[in-house]
């Protein structure tokens, strides 16, 4: 079993990221595998050198000691784990599936394809935008308000048949097939997603130049054999999408999906950064020791079940 932490250095980690880290040790351990850490910096607009710092010294501190790459190596420089130290695997990815026919440029602002679907498809949201550029999308869990964000702006294939070819302020989109994926969640039992009909053809590149979420993780899903993940449920539509894409990189196998419960605040949403959820930082700089801010987590999960 070859599992991974991989959490972004968009701001410092909290409750939830430790929630993930728990479970994630606990399969390793069961599974006598590793755990790999991947500091997952794609988002360029976003990602902090600090954050990563933070993220370091927290799992240090916590206990939560990766069997590769290690702690050291990621303070030391250049390091396998972090994604913007090797942009060739992406670009190799990339150049792969257009070889197979698989990508065209695509020219449309989020604004333009809110404007083209907002007649046929549920009131987009600033997450569901996000999700047009390839990133995460949250997914409530039974019992939690209902959260705009799952509300999915899928990409209507607009540029697929112009030609645009990939380039500086084009996005690169791959095309995606229709159909079923059927899977087992090592969690939530059997899913059947239509990735076409979620999102529409997947977005591997943004206009920025950026590589989206969605065809990062994948990508080093696949370059570093990851068998299992472990991650928040959040992300469980998503999945679909990845194990197709894999699929077209080569992958024989799908990984196996296990998706946790997700701590949520009082509002019924998860946790977030980006609203000031309470760091484990701030929580270490209370006084509390590691302990007792894994124990936290660990009621957290209990109530979350």
């Amino acid at each position: 079993m070859i599992t991974r932490f991989a959490p972004s250095p968009t701001g410092h980690l909290h409750l939830g990221h430790l929630l993930n880290a728990i479970c994630v040790w606990r399969l390793a351990r069961l599974g006598e595998g590793v755990v790999r850490l991947r500091i997952e910096d794609h988002d360029r607009e976003r990602a902090r050198a600090e954050f990563e710092r933070s993220i370091l010294d927290d799992l240090e501190w916590l206990g939560f000691v990766p069997d590769a790459p290690s702690i050291a190596a990621f303070r030391a420089g250049r390091c396998d784990g972090r994604q913007s130290d090797h942009p060739e695997r992406y670009e190799r990815a990339l150049a792969q599936l257009q070889g197979d026919g698989r990508v065209y440029g695509c020219g449309c602002s989020r604004a333009e394809i809110l404007r083209r679907t907002e007649g046929s498809a549920p009131a987009a949201t600033e997450d569901g935008l996000a999700e047009a550029r390839g990133g995460r999308r949250p997914h409530g869990r039974r019992g939690a308000r209902p959260s705009a964000a799952e509300q999915e702006l899928r990409y209507d294939g607009f540029c697929r048949a112009l030609g645009i070819p990939p380039g500086p302020g084009v996005g690169a989109r791959v095309r995606l097939d229709p159909g079923l994926e059927i899977f087992d969640d090592g969690i939530c039992g059997p899913q059947r997603q239509e990735p076409h009909a979620q999102c529409g053809d997947l977005l591997a590149r943004d206009r920025l130049g950026c590589w989206t979420y969605q065809f990062a993780v994948t990508v080093d899903d696949c370059a570093e054999d990851i068998t299992d993940v472990m991650r928040g449920r959040d992300l469980l539509a998503s999945t679909g999408r990845q194990i197709q894409l894999a699929r077209l990189l080569g992958r024989t196998a799908p990984a196996t999906f296990h998706h946790h419960p997700l701590i949520l605040n009082e509002d019924g949403e998860k946790l977030s950064k980006s609203k000031g959820d309470t760091s484990l930082r701030e929580l270490r700089n209370s006084g509390l020791g590691p302990a007792e801010v894994i124990a936290r987590a660990e009621a957290a999960l209990q109530s979350a079940m």
